[in-house]
């Protein structure tokens, strides 16, 4: 008789042999991680950390955003497994992920929480793993880029976003609209290297940002954007946080504060995948909103945002690049 076949594998976040490769398991089943990578706090040998923070209480339109990270985690299964678009290669054949799982912090103490998000991605940081963060509001890119600049030194900074986020933080106060104000203050950001792409609304000022509008990347097109991007940064270290309403309310509905009239998927990532010169040290997507989503439209989109980052430092590991 012959021998009955093997079944397929399921719940590769916590049975996986090995944080390298794909898991092969039905997209539908199984306990969810960001693209089924092992969920684990030991971070010998790790190169990248997935890493949530469920935090919501900066924003100034609908909530929701704290359910980003599941959204997100879940939309990414779909990625596992298959040499990924357009990189045409498995990016954890050569990068060892986990998922670190959620940040902790006291939901009720909101004074605290800054600082928790800033030392735990500092440890992240001083074990030697490059950081990619899922939000949460806005606000939580304050925290990560003062861990990231502890570490590197002024960074400029890659933001796709409807809004500029620079208005006043007078008194500390948590805002989700201010972290970029905060940020060029405290000497956290250098501005005369940082970009911001999609904007479609006004603020009181650029604290010395360049600003791509909303209506320029169409003039500009994709690759006139990604020129831009790469003249203003140069050869600095960077950060690059997504805030998911960069995207037009069409593909990303799931956000608190959409505006009409931004970038499509395809264009968002045909830029992000056009700056593999840029020297990234850390990034984010922010603001997915499942509670407003539709079919998982908006979740995709942040899954592929950060698939797409993940396999960006692989292809530079590989000494690559996406044309």
């Amino acid at each position: 008789m012959a021998d009955a076949p093997l079944p397929r594998p399921t719940d590769n976040a916590f049975l996986g042999p090995s944080v390298y490769g794909g898991s092969h398991e039905a997209t539908y089943a199984g306990v969810t991680s960001f693209m089924r990578r092992r969920l684990s706090r030991d971070l010998t040998g790790v190169d990248l950390v997935v890493w949530g923070i469920p935090f919501d209480a900066a924003v100034s339109n609908r909530p929701g955003a704290r359910f980003g990270p599941q959204a997100v985690r879940r939309a990414s299964a779909i990625f596992d497994g298959d040499p990924q678009y357009p990189f045409g290669f498995d990016p954890f054949e050569s990068l060892a992920v986990v998922d670190y799982g959620d940040c902790a912090f006291d939901y009720g103490r909101h004074a605290e929480i800054p600082g928790a998000i800033g030392q735990q991605a500092g440890a992240i940081l001083d074990a030697g793993c490059h950081l990619f963060s899922i939000g949460g509001d806005h606000f939580v890119t304050w925290p990560l880029l003062k861990a990231h600049a502890e570490r590197h030194g002024p960074l400029a900074l890659v933001q796709f976003d409807a809004h500029q986020d620079t208005w006043p933080d007078q008194d500390g106060r948590i805002d989700h609209g201010s972290f970029v104000r905060r940020a060029v203050r405290d000497g956290v950001v250098d501005p005369e290297r940082s970009i911001q792409i999609g904007i479609r609304t006004h603020a009181p000022e650029t604290c010395g940002f360049e600003i791509i509008d909303g209506d320029e990347v169409a003039r500009l097109g994709c690759a006139g954007v990604i020129s831009r991007i790469l003249a203003r940064v140069g050869p600095a270290p960077a950060y690059m946080t997504f805030d998911i309403d960069c995207l037009d309310p069409a593909f990303a509905p799931g956000t608190g504060t959409p505006v009409a009239g931004g970038l499509s998927s395809r264009e968002a990532l045909m830029i992000l995948r056009g700056l593999g010169e840029v020297d990234f040290v850390g990034g984010d997507v922010v603001e997915v909103a499942p509670p407003y989503d539709h079919a998982d439209i908006t979740a995709i989109a942040g899954s592929t945002v950060a698939m797409t980052y993940v396999a960006m430092v692989a292809q530079r590991r590989r000494g690559t690049s996406h044309a």
